[in-house]
């Protein structure tokens, strides 16, 4: 593979036909945790907005909050009916549906539960609005990812690989479509005040808890990084450093991370 010139700057791409006040932003898995509170800011910049999710009651709720239109459903299966809602366009879509594939190699269906979810949704998204996107030069693709996608998450396989998934398909569209106007943005927290992470047990208690921030928090983060045009959004800064020890000596880090594990398990997982 062609590496590129680490020494070069890259070229200024064109302005994203993309707004965030007055756009029209779809926002999904919007019922509660991290999509809603993303769907309460775009609402208070401006925008208008669709609130998905699979639970209708929650989506309709949080829609009513803000002036929205809930457009309940499988997150990457609503992308015409919410166009039509927003009037035939969509500018932003906020990928926020996740789930969290906790555990190891075993079973099966919670990998492919996994997958569909946290990558193939994704995909299929992409896939219904990037013809749009590139005929009139431009869009925005925001992805909830995960540090987990940066690093790894102890006692979650299939969360962890996936969102690894989930981050190589948005730097994907990021090195593809930038020059045509399209905008990607990865949102790559650790903990966040959620029922994701209520849900995610001692793991969770032990890595994510300590350093846990609100769903506010998390929309903060985004508004700032598409401000200032960053692809890697971390509510977390300090993940940017693991980051950097993980690429620098991966088997110190993986030692690291051993020892983690060990004590999640002397912990009674």
């Amino acid at each position: 593979m062609v590496q590129p010139d680490a020494s070069a700057r890259p070229e200024t791409p064109p302005a994203a036909a993309a707004p965030v006040r007055g756009g029209h932003v779809v926002v999904t898995g919007a019922g509660g945790g991290i999509g809603a509170a993303l769907a309460r800011r775009f609402a208070a910049e401006g925008a208008r907005v669709v609130v998905n999710d699979l639970d209708a009651d929650r989506a309709a709720a949080v829609a009513a909050e803000i002036g929205g239109t809930a457009v309940p459903g499988d997150a990457s299966a609503i992308v015409e009916e919410a166009r039509a809602a927003l009037g035939g366009t969509i500018d932003t879509w906020c990928a926020n549906a996740g789930v969290t594939g906790a555990g190891g190699l075993d079973p099966v269906a919670d990998w492919a539960l996994a997958w569909d979810v946290n990558v193939m949704a994704h995909v299929r998204a992409a896939q219904a609005l990037l013809p749009h996107w590139l005929e009139r030069g431009g869009g925005r693709f925001v992805s909830t990812v995960s540090a987990a996608g940066l690093l790894t998450m102890i006692g979650a396989a299939p969360y962890s690989v996936t969102k690894h998934g989930a981050l190589a398909f948005a730097e994907w569209l990021s090195l593809t479509y930038r020059h045509r106007g399209v905008r990607v943005h990865a949102i790559c927290p650790q903990g966040v005040r959620t029922a994701m992470l209520d849900a995610s047990g001692t793991a969770g208690e032990l890595v994510l808890a300590p350093t846990a921030i609100e769903p506010e928090d998390v929309a903060d983060a985004l508004f700032e990084g598409i401000a200032e045009d960053r692809f890697l959004i971390l509510p977390h800064p300090e993940v940017a450093d693991y980051y950097r020890a993980r690429a620098a000596d991966p088997d110190r880090w993986l030692g690291q991370m051993n020892r983690l594990q060990q004590k999640w398990e002397q912990a009674g997982t």
